[in-house]
């Protein structure tokens, strides 16, 4: 990798620096636009203790699911959990930490933190144990807890295209958080189904500019579905 081509070829390269005890930002939406090759390469390292931060755990044995088997995850930070038998499991014996956020706050956490403002002022979670501990103030008659915003060691994201620069253009509901962990983390890779050179991409439809983007690797996907749900006859 030199100059500004941010193409890695392989996964190893792609987590390199990744250590026990780091943060780490993943996109994704049940198992809807998941990193699922960083994520898998994070359990061939055997990297532990680590504290992920993501929507959900995916479910047992696939995506950041697989982390739970070794006891890789110590801390979750998600807004669902309903999916995953074992993230339940350790949940209950206390071998597993989990901060429960609501959805739309957990997404501006990481916007915020990409945006390098360091806490905001909320109404959701207000008089819940949500807002237990948080600061509370009034704007124009309503009462607001104050949240802190995220930011991690590594962001792993899953993009449609890439070009070589990093510029990042997300399919469908592959935009869920997907952009907004790809602005957090210090070093943010980012799997791709397709790289292409630099100006093949529309300007008008990135939605992570490169700027964001440290490295940028081509994979290949099971987008495995969380739920089928099929009309019946």
């Amino acid at each position: 990798m030199s100059g500004f081509n941010k193409v890695v070829n392989s996964y190893e390269e792609a987590m390199e620096g990744l250590e026990d005890g780091m943060t780490v930002i993943a996109g994704g939406f049940g198992l809807c636009g998941i990193p699922e090759n960083l994520i898998a390469q994070i359990k061939t390292m055997g990297t532990k203790e680590l504290t992920f931060v993501s929507n959900n755990c995916g479910v047992d044995g696939f995506g950041l699911g697989i982390l739970l088997e070794d006891r890789q995850v110590k801390k979750m930070i998600s807004s669902y959990v309903g999916e995953n038998a074992l993230f339940e499991k350790q949940l209950l014996a206390g071998e597993l930490e989990v901060e429960l956020t609501p959805q739309g706050t957990l997404a501006e956490k990481m916007r915020a933190g990409g945006a390098g403002i360091p806490a905001f002022y909320t109404a959701t979670g207000y008089g819940t144990p949500v807002g237990d501990g948080k600061e509370v103030r009034e704007f124009s008659g309503r009462k607001y807890i104050m949240e802190e915003s995220i930011t991690g060691d590594f962001a792993i994201v899953k993009g449609w295209k890439a070009d070589t620069y990093g510029n990042v253009v997300y399919r469908d509901t592959a935009q869920n958080f997907n952009p907004m962990a790809a602005t957090a983390g210090k070093i943010t890779v980012v799997e791709v189904e397709e790289i292409v050179e630099p100006g093949e991409l529309n300007p008008a439809e990135i939605h992570t500019p490169g700027i964001y983007v440290n490295r940028v690797i081509k994979g290949s996907f099971e987008k495995r579905i969380e739920q089928r749900t099929v009309r019946q006859g």
